[in-house]
């Protein structure tokens, strides 16, 4: 009796100390452009004292409909305003702001030593030939999105949408243009500057899209107090030093 009262005292030890592990640490549902920089911050957050993190990313309309689904996240942070208002909508997110701003270019492969004035009725088709132009899914993603604004707004969409390479995400049609597949790309600058494989050709006006905006809130049915701690760390300097050395604009209190 008294061996099986030890072995189920252990036992309920390993299931408590379970549940504090998974209590300490914060899942981040977020854009994939996000990747890089979030990870760097979230190694200061954890060497300032702070919670493990446990970030999962993808385009932002596929970590919406997760959280949708019921995934257990804790903090969703979107590359635009749309897919933020869409949980909004539906109560799944509480009281979202806008941390980061960002910048969309053209891209191509880092031997390719084209520069591209981005101007009304630039001639895109021509540059891109028999290859592809490629993009974010300008269905779902944003930066595809951005994309198609932006291409709308300076006339040459019609031009080239029988050309592009929809990709998943932002990240994936960076790799397209990383691995040679695609001639040029549109990104957003963030993810131009941690991919060695290529160079900016261009960037698009301000003008030409919606502003870009990285808006972050807690997910409604997480029930873990660090989050809340996280989102407040990710406004402090030194989360915004690194935001800002990996090219994203901090928004906070602006």
């Amino acid at each position: 009796m008294m061996k099986r009262f030890i072995v189920s005292g252990i036992l309920l030890g390993l299931l408590i100390a379970g549940s504090a592990a998974r209590a300490q640490t914060v899942t981040v549902f977020a854009a994939a452009s996000l990747k890089n920089a979030l990870d760097d911050v979230a190694a200061r957050w954890k060497q300032d004292g702070g919670e493990t993190v446990a970030a999962s990313y993808a385009s932002s309309s596929i970590v919406a409909k997760q959280i949708e689904q019921g995934a257990p996240a804790d903090v969703f942070i979107s590359a635009d305003e749309k897919w933020m208002d869409y949980l909004v909508q539906k109560s799944l997110v509480q009281t979202p702001h806008d941390l980061l701003g960002n910048a969309l270019v053209l891209i191509a492969g880092k031997d390719n030593p084209i520069n591209v004035d981005i101007h009304p009725g630039f001639d895109l088709a021509a540059m891109l030939g028999d290859g592809r132009l490629a993009v974010g899914d300008p269905s779902n993603v944003p930066a595809g999105i951005y994309a198609k604004e932006a291409l709308q707004k300076l006339g040459v969409w019609d031009s080239v949408e029988s050309k592009l390479a929809p990709a998943a995400d932002v990240r994936a049609a960076l790799f397209l243009v990383s691995r040679g597949e695609a001639p040029f790309g549109i990104v957003y600058e963030t993810d131009a500057k941690v991919e060695p494989s290529v160079r900016i050709a261009g960037a698009f006006p301000e003008d030409s899209h919606t502003p870009i905006r990285y808006p972050v809130a807690i997910v409604a049915s997480s029930k873990n107090p660090a989050a809340g701690k996280f989102i407040a760390y990710l406004s402090t300097k030194a989360a915004s030093a690194i935001f800002t050395r990996y090219g994203f604009t901090v928004l906070e209190g602006k």
